[in-house]
């Protein structure tokens, strides 16, 4: 019993010695932190979506309190409001920014584009995209398989299964810039936020000639020039764009027979 009670009472101690070391090295070593990161941070929506550049709003309200211009940096989901109130608080010049959406620049639909095979593969326009150029003959199109909508953390896009295409609900949309960044094929883009109806853009991505992409898809842009001689106003350009030819990697003979057996057995051609 006495050294059952002894024992105890040892650990004790030792328990609140440690306790009172950690508790001075914490006081000695502590970080001292501005109080109004904290207030910014509840003005902020609290989305955490990532797209003012920062892991998530907390990162936002740092650089905000620290930073002597805040014009460079802007929380999309709060809009120019938020980021008003912001500013008046902490004394600076608020960063205005003229509200945008997603925009889906492909028109290739499944009436349009074609399929030239069928891919088996794992569902990820990021996997299918490393390995080929995808079902159709176009190499810039949409592949439809989802990683916009993953990515989405306000459930503003959605794959339309009669179209094959990746859609947006403008009325969601905050452009906070996550479907862009999961996008392979670079067809999303953040456009100015049009009246609904009303947005003028070229949906097609195509760097392919015009035979090729009159082949490939329906929808596709071939620069004709229809568009810009007909326009009154002087609003579209054609503007001929160099492209770098590609070369495929010479990697290790492994490594190339080994995607080659994935091609293989992830696409059954028609």
């Amino acid at each position: 019993m006495t050294v059952l009670l002894s024992t105890i009472l040892t650990l004790s101690v030792l328990g609140i010695l440690a306790a009172v070391i950690l508790y001075f090295v914490a006081q000695k070593f502590k970080v001292e932190e501005d109080p109004r990161i904290d207030d910014v941070e509840k003005m902020l929506p609290g989305a955490n979506c990532g797209g003012c550049g920062f892991p998530g709003c907390r990162g936002l309200a740092t650089a905000l309190v620290e930073s002597d211009d805040i014009s460079a940096l802007y929380c999309s989901v709060g809009g120019d409001e938020c980021m008003g109130k912001i500013a008046d608080y902490l004394g600076k010049a608020a960063p205005k920014k003229e509200p945008q959406v997603a925009t889906v620049r492909c028109g290739g639909t499944c009436e349009k584009r074609p399929r030239t095979n069928s891919y088996d593969g794992a569902t990820s326009c990021a996997i299918a995209s490393s390995l080929y150029v995808g079902e159709t003959g176009c190499a810039y199109g949409c592949l439809g398989y989802g990683d916009c909508v993953v990515a989405c953390a306000f459930d503003a896009i959605k794959i339309n299964p009669e179209t094959g295409l990746a859609e947006v609900d403008a009325d969601k949309c905050t452009a906070c810039g996550a479907c862009v960044a999961a996008c392979p094929k670079g067809v999303i883009e953040l456009r100015k936020r049009w009246p609904k109806n009303r947005a003028i853009y070229v949906s097609c991505v195509s760097k392919d000639k015009g035979a090729v992409t009159m082949k490939a898809c329906k929808a596709g842009c071939i620069g004709c020039r229809k568009c810009e001689k007909v326009c009154e106003f002087g609003a579209i350009t054609i503007e001929t764009i160099e492209i770098a030819p590609t070369f495929i990697n010479r990697g290790p003979q492994l490594s190339l027979f080994v995607a080659l057996i994935y091609l293989m057995n992830s696409i059954n051609f028609s």
